[in-house]
């Protein structure tokens, strides 16, 4: 019997999409389907299985036991079926998709990739820079590095490091205090991000309580990009990472007048999705990128293996 007469797969894939979203209409929506057209693939993948699959509740729909149990499985092979389509579309130049938070992407990963590629000329690299961690579901990446807790079970993770961040600033800025010699001289100085608690953090470590406001975490990746560009021109003192801006350092557009850190809350993370964990791209890129990365920043569970 024909695998499409032994299973409804677009009754398969309205599942998912509800079960992901929570909602037959915003899976309409994600999937260009009407809520009516949706809740019949719905209505026919529970004939099929005989069991209901969905609570309906008020506003939203709430997986069945029936429908968790199924739930993991159905969308690992939907996945698969995105890899399938995805690899003969790139048969012809096999490409790596990247996603990376925008401050690795720009301060590591772009300075470093070209000699990932002189090592695999046969193997074109793409990177995308985001906000948000990657839906492998619907995103067609091979690869992401994110920074944030511990990714979900879904998926496979492997933790890369925790930074540390310290306070820098261009040095015609310190200039115009004659020069940062201790942590007090800062306050005098506009403070990038300054209503962060990280800034109070840091100002208790070295003996001093900061007279700032607020308890606003960093918790954007991407602005930690554009506070290390505002520092280099001078606008301000920024908490940097000496590892992500060690260029910046060297060339002196940035000095780092302390050595005193404020350890990151979160951990950067290289994830895939576990329908591509035997993908040879995959695995060469993340042992190139293990054995790449300084190994004093890797955490143990981040070492090349």
């Amino acid at each position: 019997m024909k695998l499409s007469r032994q299973l409804p797969l677009n009754a398969l894939r309205v599942f998912e999409a509800v079960a992901r979203l929570g909602s037959f209409t915003k899976a309409g929506e994600d999937l260009g389907m009407t809520q009516t057209a949706v809740s019949y693939q719905v209505k026919l993948l529970e004939e099929h299985v005989g069991e209901l699959l969905f609570l309906r509740q008020a506003r939203r729909a709430v997986l069945s036991q029936t429908g968790e149990r199924m739930l993991p499985k159905v969308a690992e092979a939907l996945g698969l079926m995105a890899d399938a389509v995805a690899d003969a579309r790139q048969q012809a130049g096999d490409i790596l998709e990247i996603r990376s938070t925008p401050t690795f992407a720009s301060h590591w990963l772009a300075r470093h990739i070209g000699a990932f590629q002189l090592q695999h000329p046969g193997l074109a690299v793409r990177i995308l820079r985001i906000e948000k961690p990657v839906d492998f579901r619907s995103d067609n990446a091979d690869i992401a590095i994110w920074r944030g807790d511990q990714p979900s079970a879904d998926v496979e993770a492997h933790e890369l490091f925790r930074l540390k961040y310290a306070p820098m600033l261009s040095p015609a800025l310190a200039k115009t205090i004659g020069g940062v010699t201790m942590p007090a001289d800062l306050l005098k100085l506009p403070l990038i991000g300054a209503s962060s608690k990280w800034w109070g953090t840091w100002f208790q470590s070295n003996g001093l309580v900061s007279p700032l406001p607020g308890t606003i975490t960093i918790d954007a990746d991407g602005a930690l990009d554009l506070e290390g560009s505002a520092a280099i021109a001078g606008h301000g003192v920024a908490l940097l990472s000496p590892f992500l801006h060690r260029e910046e350092l060297e060339a002196g557009r940035l000095i780092m007048p302390f050595d005193v850190f404020k350890k990151d809350d979160l951990s950067y993370w290289l994830i895939s999705p576990k329908s591509r964990r035997k993908s040879a791209k995959v695995q060469t890129f993340r042992q190139w990128l293990l054995e790449t990365l300084p190994p004093q920043i890797l955490t143990p569970s981040g070492a090349a293996q």
